[in-house]
């Protein structure tokens, strides 16, 4: 009997060796380009786009209203360290302080940060982890820009640096 229980144990693990597994599930990346210039084309917003190094990866993108708030640009991305960093933009008018709060998961101040020509208002969740840094206005082309994720201030600051905007054609 004992005999019997090793060999089945012994051909239940050789079976279980031999399985492949799965460690990562790889998602093509995402073209934001060619969505940040339709964007771009239909609304007039001068939106921003950030230029990456290598080593970043597009991970979504979209141009929607969010139930009952306004059109939103967004763009979300993987950084080489795993850090999870999005862009939101929309136009002055539809960046209310619902909008903001929403976006930065109720986000706390905690300074300013100077950033690609504008001052950044710093935000940190206290219910997840996460950092925002928002600006409003001329420096953004009369557009609200909330840069959100899980990287630390610092890579939010470079990601800020990568922002380029959008031709208009």
């Amino acid at each position: 009997m004992v005999i019997s229980m090793v060999a089945i144990m012994v051909a239940v693990l050789a079976w279980v060796a031999m399985v492949p597994r799965v460690r990562e599930i790889s998602q093509p990346a995402v073209d934001v380009t060619s969505v940040a210039r339709q964007v771009r084309q239909e609304t007039a917003w001068a939106i921003s786009q950030p230029a990456l190094p290598v080593g970043w990866k597009a991970t979504n993108v979209r141009f929607a209203a969010a139930a009952g708030g306004p059109r939103t640009w967004h763009a979300g991305y993987l950084s080489p360290d795993g850090n999870y960093l999005s862009i939101d933009q929309t136009d002055l008018a539809g960046a209310t302080d619902n909008w903001v709060s929403a976006l930065t998961s109720n986000g706390q101040g905690e300074g300013t940060v100077s950033a690609a020509g504008r001052t950044w208002l710093k935000l940190s969740s206290r219910d997840t982890v996460q950092r925002s840094l928002v600006s409003r206005g001329p420096g953004g082309h009369d557009l609200a820009t909330v840069l959100s994720g899980t990287a630390p201030y610092t890579e939010l600051v470079q990601f800020a640096e990568a922002l380029q905007p959008v031709p208009a054609s």
